[in-house]
């Protein structure tokens, strides 16, 4: 009735309206009354005449409808004003800006001379004006908003109605008793503790318990850490006292510990209804049969359910690894090994996972067991973040292990099939078999990159990219990767920025992602790339990962394919994961494509639907238009060739690799010293008579590694150029290479024109 009487009506709102239009309304009414005086003909006159006192009546009657709208307001706010006069709760009607325009005697006692709402509350709450805001925001858009916290007074719930536009009222409600479980004279002993386990405050229920205030948990409990679910010792007034202990969550990171009667205890609260309907833990009485006999209102809220009664308890929840019949038959006889088990909620709208910890009670002829259920989805969502980090920590130890050697291999094989090749021509015999060596080494080197690229340990060669032009180039490649049964469409916000990535690893993530959409539509469809710019103002936060805010170049790639469950969707940027048959995929296509995306500093994401299609985003940083500039190796391929001249010190200790890397340089015509460690190298240049122009060195090997001896050898030849090579990723051992500034690095495998190319533009 508050909000009918006291909201404008459209007869109110017509008639604002009307007043607002006042000055033009007479203007028009005055034209009209000289119009007839000034017209000839007695018809056009009078009609003249008459639009005039129409416009006056107007103006009349829409004063006399905001007239009647204010008087009206006026009796509705002093009509709630005369209803909460005498209510015991503080009330309080304020205006939008949250100046109080009326309050109760309650209110008056809380408030003194205060103006302002939060100026009311600020003797009893640490920061009320930001509750205040959040509940007349919710209030403004629902009509309703109501907040629990913790003030001074104990716990207090704050209600906040809205009555018009820009008027709104609040009541301050004590929850001390009611929170811990008020039912007639029965209350459940209720204490806040704060982060550090402080003890902000306790109910008259805990005091008459314990016997007095005290400041902290060790006090209290002499058996910490407290397990929620479990029965603890209770220091109190009249001796130890054994507890059941339940636990909420507060505001503000602050625990709720509730002191229930313990399982099979004689406190006849335990076994009361609505006490446990009342209590903000999750609570399951369950019989021998493992039938859920009673749920209470919190549980209810966890499961999804209006009811639970007579349901099997193996219905809700699953994930035990054993049959929950028999975990209940142990509880039932006191076999547990362990009082609490993680199990997911059998629900098909969200993943959640619960903590479950079983206590028998009631008497011997017919066993009863208390489930305390406390929601561990944020637990385990962090536990499952963190075995997948350490899962892909060992895959990637295991992948840059696999890679160093496989690529000393590698290098060793196509490096000397580039010396065979340089002394055969065409119409050799043995031609065609030494590219088909060629080729095969390098998809062997680009399978090595995958390893490298899931575990993120690749190295990247980032240059600024305009994400149209990678596309443009990139076009007819992918239309012949999705065949004719599949079209390609490619959309471009026209204010695309540039971002800063490998090319090519980027072509590959987009081929990856394409290819995907196609084997996702056997029947053919349609694959759609958008590109554009997105501006977070706010981090955004999904699939265990957050993206702080700022502003984004987005990619989207689109299918009409059959689409992925969530099941699928968890699991779809796993390494070795895949949904295709034997033969058809490795399983390193999306992972390649997440370590790929993660190690250039942007994000992916999958949405999908089963029977829908899914949805790839990509973010990466934008740049300013202002930084976009030649990338350094275009500069560099830039510089004139140069007469092949210089001495080399080439450091490798794995003799194939040097062998063909000696050759190679000396085919270009360069003098090269060879040596198999860092020691023996050391050694050659104690000779003062010994020029070097170049180091040419292997990073990991036996005894001292590259950047280590390096160092040493640059303190008497500051001005030598270097030349690091690895099978590992350069990020290995980049915080070295940033002490030696004239040194780049070459990641192996190469062929005999990277590394010679390589070395020449070190020396000149």
């Amino acid at each position: 009735m508050a909000d009918t009487a006291l909201s404008p009506g459209p007869v109110a709102r017509s008639s604002a309206r009307v007043l607002r239009r006042v000055p033009l309304i007479l203007a028009c009414a005055a034209l009209c009354v000289v119009a007839a005086r000034m017209l000839p003909h007695p018809a056009l006159a009078l009609g003249s005449l008459a639009a005039g006192i129409t416009l006056l009546a107007a103006i009349l009657a829409a004063g006399l409808g905001v007239w009647l709208h204010a008087r009206r307001r006026k009796r509705a706010l002093a009509l709630i004003s005369g209803f909460v006069a005498h209510d015991v709760l503080p009330t309080f009607v304020t205006d939008a800006d949250g100046a109080i325009r009326s309050r109760n005697i309650a209110a008056d006692r809380l408030s003194g001379r205060a103006q302002t709402l939060a100026g009311a509350l600020e003797r009893n709450f640490a920061n009320p004006g930001a509750v205040l805001f959040r509940l007349q925001g919710k209030a403004a858009a629902t009509g309703h908003a109501a907040e629990d916290v913790v003030s001074r007074r104990g716990h207090t719930r704050i209600t906040a109605h809205r009555l018009e536009q820009g008027a709104f009222l609040w009541r301050l409600e004590d929850m001390a008793d009611r929170a811990a479980g008020t039912r007639g004279s029965v209350a459940l002993p209720l204490l806040t503790v704060g982060r550090s386990g402080t003890v902000l405050s306790m109910n008259d229920a805990a005091r008459r318990l314990i016997g007095d205030r005290r400041r902290s948990l060790d006090r209290i409990f002499p058996d910490l850490p407290l397990r929620p679910g479990h029965v603890h010792a209770v220091s109190g007034a009249d001796g130890r006292v054994d507890c059941l202990i339940a636990q909420g969550e507060g505001v503000a990171g602050r625990r709720e510990i509730y002191l229930l009667p313990p399982p099979g205890g004689t406190r006849q609260a335990a076994s009361d209804g609505d006490l446990l309907d009342s209590l903000p833990v999750a609570l399951l009485r369950i019989d021998g049969r493992g039938h859920v006999r009673q749920a209470n209102r919190v549980a209810l809220e966890l499961f999804g359910r209006d009811s639970c009664e007579g349901v099997p308890l193996s219905s809700l929840m699953e994930g035990l690894g054993r049959s929950i019949s028999d975990w209940i038959a142990d509880a039932l006889d006191g076999r547990l090994t362990r009082q609490s088990e993680f199990l997911r909620l059998a629900r098909h709208d969200r993943e959640v996972f619960v903590q479950v910890a079983l206590h028998a009670t009631g008497p011997a002829d017919a066993p009863e067991l208390m489930a305390v259920v406390s929601d561990a989805t944020e637990f385990k969502s962090l536990e499952a973040q963190f075995v997948q980090s350490q899962k892909m920590q060992a895959i990637g130890e295991l992948a840059g292990g696999v890679a160093h050697d496989f690529n000393n291999l590698l290098t060793a094989i196509s490096g000397h099939c580039d010396l065979l090749l340089l002394r055969h021509d065409q119409g050799d015999p043995d031609y065609a078999d030494l590219v088909q060596i060629n080729q095969n080494a390098n998809r062997a080197a680009a399978l090595v990159g995958q390893l490298l690229a899931f575990s993120r340990k690749q190295t990247l060669r980032p240059e600024i990219v305009d994400i149209r032009n990678t596309l443009a180039d990139l076009t007819h490649l992918l239309n012949r990767l999705v065949g004719e049964r599949v079209t390609l469409s490619l959309m471009h916000d026209p204010a695309l920025r540039p971002i800063r990535v490998d090319r090519r690893q980027l072509e590959q993530v987009l081929m990856n992602l394409v290819v995907n959409a196609r084997d996702a539509m056997p029947g053919g469809g349609e694959i759609r790339i958008e590109t554009g710019c997105e501006i977070l103002a706010a981090p955004l936060s999904r699939d265990r990962a957050t993206v702080p805010a700022g502003e984004y170049v987005t990619i989207r790639v689109s299918d009409d394919g059959i689409g992925m469950d969530c099941d699928l969707r968890q699991k779809v940027f796993e390494p070795f994961f895949t949904t295709k048959g034997v033969g058809q995929g490795t399983g390193l296509g999306l992972s390649t494509a997440y370590g790929i995306v993660k190690q250039s500093g942007g994000y992916i994401f999958v949405d999908s639907t089963p029977g829908q299609g899914s949805r790839f985003t990509l973010y990466f940083p934008a740049l300013d238009e202002a930084g976009q500039g030649a990338a350094p190796d275009a500069q560099a391929a830039a510089l004139p060739a140069k007469p092949a001249e210089g001495v080399i010190l080439l450091v490798e200790d794995e003799a194939p690799v040097r062998a063909f890397a000696a050759r190679a340089l000396r085919l270009r015509g360069y003098t090269v010293i060879e040596a198999d460690s860092a020691e023996t190298a050391l050694d050659l240049l104690r000779d003062p008579g010994l020029a070097v122009d170049l180091f040419v060195t292997d990073v990991v090997m036996p005894g001292l590694d590259g950047p280590s001896w390096v160092k040493a050898a640059l303190q008497d030849r500051p001005d030598v150029q270097v030349v690091f090579v690895s099978g590992y990723a350069e990020e290995s051992f980049g915080e070295a290479q940033k002490d030696l500034p004239n040194s780049v690095f070459l990641p192996k495998p190469f062929s005999l024109s990277e590394l010679t190319e390589t070395v020449q533009r070190q020396l000149h």
